[in-house]
This record gives C-alpha cells, sequence and structure tokens, in this order.
C-alpha cells in the first residue's frame, strides 16, 4: 500500500484559537481528506492527514507558512497551477499578512476542498506509475 501525506499547519495560539481563514481551511482539509481516503483505497493507496501547530514565534518569522498545505512534497499550489499571496489577517495573526493562493485569477483565503481534492488526485497519480 502506498501512502500519500496530506500536511496542514496553521498558527494556533495561547488558547488554542486560530484565525477564521485557517479555522475554515481546517474543514476543508478534513473533508477532502476523508474523500480522498475513501477514493484512493479503491488503488491501494492510502491517505495520511498530518496537522502541525505554529507558535507565534515561527509565525512573526514568516506569515506565510500559516495555512500552508502540502499534497506529497509539493505545496498544493504546485499541483493546481496557483501561486502565493498574502492579505492582511485577523486579530489572531495580529494583523500580519497571512496566505492566500491565487488559482485561474480567483484568491482563495481559505482553501477550498475542491482544490484539495484536485492536488490529492494529481499527487496519486504519481504515485500510480511503476
Amino acid at each position: 500500500m502506498k501512502t500519500l501525506s496530506i500536511r496542514w499547519q496553521r498558527l494556533v495560539d495561547k488558547n488554542d484559537h486560530t484565525c477564521p481563514r485557517c479555522s475554515e481551511t481546517g474543514d476543508t482539509v478534513k473533508a477532502a481528506f476523508i474523500k480522498l481516503n475513501k477514493a484512493l483505497s479503491e488503488l491501494e493507496i492510502e491517505v495520511e492527514l498530518i496537522e502541525k501547530e505554529l507558535d507565534f514565534s515561527i509565525f512573526n518569522q514568516d506569515p506565510l507558512q500559516s495555512n500552508l498545505i502540502w499534497i506529497g512534497d509539493r505545496l498544493l499550489e504546485e499541483w493546481v497551477g496557483g501561486n502565493t499571496g498574502k492579505s492582511k489577517c485577523c486579530d489572531t495573526c495580529a494583523g500580519s499578512e497571512c496566505r492566500t493562493i491565487l488559482v485561474e485569477g480567483k484568491t482563495y483565503e481559505s482553501i477550498p476542498e475542491y482544490l484539495i481534492i484536485k492536488a490529492g488526485l494529481l499527487a496519486a497519480s504519481e504515485l500510480l506509475t511503476p
């Protein structure tokens, strides 16, 4: 059985809270993980979800590390032909310029489920190559 990793990281404060965009992305990452795991099990590919919490010391050095998704060994943006951007976030992030992605002319602060699934399917297709 081959394994496809989905790694998602985000800022979490001392009260175990994150910003709305990371919270929404967390919901879509988990939903996409469930769907990909079910679909890819027929192809003998196991999907694993790894969640990483960032603290302020890491976040303050590079706010674009928060709400970052890796599918296999590549950023989600790479799989879907997108680019990394940034926009001002909320109080949890102390008003930092946080990660966004731009895909096909649309900017996403919270990452939609369909992009995660698309990236997962593209990554899985590479695992099928002998």
